[in-house]
């Protein structure tokens, strides 16, 4: 059976990184293994950058594309020791990205997304496929667009998953017994189109070869001891959650815990296939286990998430939030693409905190605009607890003054 191991930018941010990637792969050298790998460093968020300037500022494009290059091509030097291997497979791809960036845009921004961003995996797999085979540890180099099958929802490729374990299966049967190594976050249509899983969504791609593969596990390796209670920047008493279960997981990553992408728990439930988080600095650590269990201690814990914006919504003619009203509201929202974070209705409004994404909440407010009169406050604050108990409340609430309090039996919800 597969194991299946995702690594973050994080953990390959730069030569040292792939480096220590490799000796990880080595402890499980006598394993199957199929590793899922992101864009190095924060580069996803570079590329971005890149996207914007050819759409909206193109003076900067030169500027910013020469930072993906060097950055890639300077980690490449570093391993290859002058000898150009890495380097001459690199730069062939960086002249196709550019060669794209050269062109005309699409005037589809979300695809336009896909096809460019899309660039920072392709180019951090490349890299570390070759470098592990030049240093004797051999691996199959595999393109994730034509495994992961979606349709053409850019940016939020919905998995076609008949076509995609047939994929999967046709291609790890034509490569038996070697390492794979491929990309998080890409995906591709029926016909060869890059698309993308999601902001993050690396984490689901392992899980997709995981359920794909009936694999006897999964490991995401991050900078972090294991499962968290709380993000360390917003909580620095964060402790390590040894095990949860699979529907504790699924909670905290829709109320935004980013240790785990919301899509990636439910495929490996329904196989019941655990999830380990692990330390790539201290690989020998047990970590934390995602998998069948029943935890006895709640431990309460905090989601923190910023840069948010509070709408309420009330309709021009004065009538009742009633289901006429919600169906217009949410299929506004489903147009745009915005998730809520929180929402809560009174017989003449409806209240809903979602994450700012300029672009879209400015469609969403044309939209709503034609039939609701509208009021948001932005740079807010949404914190969750969940398993609250009065100590952790007073601990990361106090006295700062509440705008809006959601309460049920195990989760709070406050905006600040």
């Amino acid at each position: 059976m597969y194991r299946i191991f995702k690594f973050g930018g994080a953990s390959v941010k730069d030569a040292e990184g792939v480096k220590n990637l490799k000796k990880i792969l080595e402890i499980y050298k006598d394993e199957k293994l199929i590793v899922v790998i992101s864009a190095m460093g924060k580069m996803t968020n570079q590329l971005e950058k890149v996207l914007d300037s050819w759409y909206y500022d193109p003076d900067s494009l030169q500027s910013n594309f020469e930072v993906v290059k060097k950055y890639h091509l300077d980690i490449a030097s570093q391993l290859e020791n002058k000898t150009g291997e890495i380097s001459s497979v690199l730069r062939p791809i960086l002249d196709k990205l550019f060669e794209i960036l050269s062109g005309e845009n699409s005037k589809n921004y979300d695809k336009d997304y896909d096809n460019i961003v899309s660039f920072g995996e392709y180019l951090s797999t490349q890299l570390i496929s070759i470098y592990l085979n030049l240093n004797g540890y051999v691996n199959k180099f595999a393109c994730a667009i034509p495994l992961i099958i979606t349709d053409d929802s850019y940016r939020e490729g919905k998995v076609n998953w008949e076509k995609t374990e047939k994929a999967i299966h046709n291609f790890v049967a034509e490569h038996p017994n070697k390492t794979i190594i491929t990309q998080g976050f890409i995906a591709g249509t029926m016909n060869g189109e890059v698309t993308t899983l999601g902001r993050e969504g690396s984490d689901f791609s392992a899980a997709i070869f995981a359920y794909c593969l009936n694999a006897e596990n999964v490991t995401i390796w991050k900078d972090v001891p294991g499962l968290l209670n709380a993000d360390p920047k917003f909580y620095p008493n964060a402790v390590k959650l040894d095990e949860i279960s699979y529907q504790e997981a699924i909670e905290l990553a829709y109320y935004g815990a980013t240790i785990i992408h919301p899509k990636t728990i439910k495929p490996l439930q329904n196989k019941h296939i655990p999830l380990f988080v692990k330390s790539f600095l201290s690989p020998h650590d047990a970590g934390s286990i995602i998998a069948d269990v029943e935890s006895s201690e709640q431990i309460p814990s905090y989601i923190f998430k910023t840069e948010q914006i509070l709408l309420s919504i009330f309709p021009k003619d004065f009538s009742f939030i009633a289901a006429d009203n919600l169906t217009k509201i949410f299929s506004y929202i489903s147009k745009n693409k915005l998730k809520i974070n929180l929402m809560q209705n009174s017989a003449v409004s409806f209240t809903i905190c979602m994450d700012n994404k300029p672009n879209r909440f400015a469609n969403l407010l044309k939209d709503l605009q034609e039939d609701f009169t509208i009021k948001y406050n932005m740079d807010k604050k949404l914190i969750t607890i969940r398993h609250y108990t009065q100590e952790a409340i007073d601990q990361v609430i106090g006295n700062q003054p509440v705008i809006l309090e959601q309460k049920s039996r195990s989760t709070l919800q406050v905006i600040l």
